[in-house]
């Protein structure tokens, strides 16, 4: 069965001006991600990797290009359509975690939830966190402080608050730059579970080439285009 297309960038290109330079981080980017794809995105610094990321997570607006989701073209969202689909569709796993070391598992996975139009009770929203931290092998870390826990720990966190609305879409940004190697691997493992069992379009940037052998593509960028 042929998959739908989840996202399209027509003719992107990213300029940035600062002191009078000017910078162009993308350069004509055109290309297609189905729903359900496992992209890697590879570059060496400043090749334009993060600007690509942005522009597709709803975090940065094109210079020139349309930008399309589905069948809707993104270029002239107000900020608060561009706000619902971030938490909406997207979710984001950073290399640097971006938990709230004081505050537990489950209080950190449910920040999303605070956005989201669905409502919940207090035992659907707990019933829920506890699903997903289940099946990331964080059952017994629901309450527990973000700051006790391991780098590998605190990167399923993350991930469990990435899919805690569902997204259509995960957005992963050098996920494993802050792990060690047999960590790497792990959360390798577990990105592509997600991706094969709850269908999830994965785009991953990543510097580390082993870290491609589940994608179904590899896009490489070098000097903002793809090449």
């Amino acid at each position: 069965m042929e998959k739908k297309v989840c996202i399209t960038l027509d003719g992107i290109t990213k300029i940035f001006h600062k002191k009078g330079n000017r910078t162009i981080a993308l350069n004509d980017i055109s290309l297609s991600i189905e729903t359900g794809e496992f992209v890697g995105i590879i570059g060496k610094s400043g090749a334009g990797k993060t600007s690509l990321l942005n522009i597709i997570g709803l975090l940065s607006h094109a210079t020139e290009g349309n930008y399309y989701i589905g069948n809707e073209n993104t270029t002239n969202l107000s900020e608060k359509k561009k706000a619902y689909y971030r938490n909406k569709l997207f979710g984001f796993v950073l290399q640097e975690y971006s938990l709230i070391e004081n505050y537990s598992v489950f209080e950190n996975v449910e920040i999303p939830l605070n956005y989201s139009k669905k409502t919940y009770s207090k035992k659907e929203k707990r019933e829920h966190i506890s699903d997903i931290l289940n099946k990331l092998g964080l059952e017994t870390k629901m309450d527990a402080i973000c700051s006790n826990l391991s780098g590998g720990q605190k990167q399923r966190v993350a991930i469990a608050r990435a899919l805690v609305n569902d997204p259509e879409i995960i957005i992963a940004d050098e996920p494993t730059g802050a792990l060690d190697s047999e960590t790497a691997q792990e959360f390798l493992e577990l990105i592509h579970k997600i991706n094969q069992d709850l269908k999830k379009t994965i785009i991953m940037v990543t510097h580390d080439k082993n870290m491609l052998k589940y994608c179904d593509r590899v896009i490489e960028l070098r000097n903002g285009t793809i090449i």
